[in-house]
């Protein structure tokens, strides 16, 4: 239960000002709230958070207490660097409508950053991957519907100073972590 609530909580606090969170936002200025852009954001957010569960669930069998823990420092370092790079993010020109389109490129920034490393992280340090998974892709959901419903004020305020922030939080608590493995 505790790795669905870490997983809920960090993944929703990494997703503030993400990527993914961003380009949903300007879909839906840019095109009008369509419910079906915010369901196959939805179902991306499902389906990169079911991926790094199941990778999660694949290098558990082999892994002790101490790698487990080393693993999970490795992988909050990861996304505490993925949030300190935070730029701004230059919102592409989305010629088309297609959904298809929208579906790879949410898809493919999904894959490396901070809120699936976090997953990665809490399924590898709880060793509980389903958990895990539920609770970082419920907080991923959360992510991309706020983007969608709140897209005007969310494109309209520079979120990377606080994903800063959070990212310095994340690297000191992969080194304590990584530091305490024994």
């Amino acid at each position: 239960m505790s790795g669905f609530l870490f997983a809920l909580l960090a993944v929703f606090v990494a997703g503030i000002g993400a990527r993914d969170q961003l380009l949903v936002a300007a879909l839906a200025v840019r095109h009008g709230m369509r419910p079906m852009a915010l369901l196959v954001a939805l179902l991306c957010v499902l389906a990169s958070g079911a991926l790094a569960a199941a990778m999660a669930g694949l290098a558990l069998p082999s892994m002790g207490p101490i790698q487990r823990q080393i693993f999970a420092a490795l992988a909050l370092a990861l996304a505490g660097i993925e949030m300190l790079l935070a730029r701004k993010t230059r919102i592409p020109d989305e010629p088309t409508h297609s959904l298809g389109a929208f579906a790879l490129v949410l898809f493919a920034q999904q894959l490396l950053d901070a809120a699936r490393f976090l997953i990665f992280a809490i399924a590898v340090g709880t060793a509980a991957h389903v958990p895990a998974a539920l609770g970082g892709m419920l907080g991923g959901a959360g992510v991309v519907s706020a983007g969608w419903l709140a897209s005007d004020q969310l494109l309209s305020r520079n979120l990377a100073p606080l994903r800063r922030v959070v990212g310095a939080l994340l690297l000191t608590l992969a080194a304590w972590l990584g530091i305490s493995a024994r």
